[in-house]
C-alpha cells in the first residue's frame, strides 16, 4: 500500500470520529434548541460531499495513472 493512501486512510479515520462527536454534539443542542436543525442538515450535507468525494479519489484508477505517469 502506497505511503499517500495510508496517510489518506488515517486522516480519513480521525477525520470521521472528529465528525462524530461534532454532530452528536449538534443533535443535543439542537433538541434543546428549536432551530437546531437548521444546522444539522447543512452539516450532514457537507460531510455526505466529502465522503463522495474522498471515494471517488480512492477509487479512481484514472487518476492513479496519471499519479504514476508524474513520478
Amino acid at each position: 500500500m502506497p505511503l499517500d493512501k495510508l496517510v489518506l486512510i488515517i486522516v480519513c479515520v480521525m477525520a470521521a470520529a472528529a465528525a462524530t462527536v461534532w454532530v452528536g454534539t449538534l443533535i443535543a443542542a439542537s433538541f434543546s434548541l428549536p432551530f437546531g436543525w437548521l444546522v444539522l442538515i447543512p452539516a450532514a450535507l457537507v460531510g455526505y460531499v466529502v465522503f463522495r468525494i474522498i471515494a471517488e479519489r480512492v477509487g479512481n484508477a484514472e487518476d492513479d495513472h496519471y499519479d504514476k505517469m508524474e513520478h
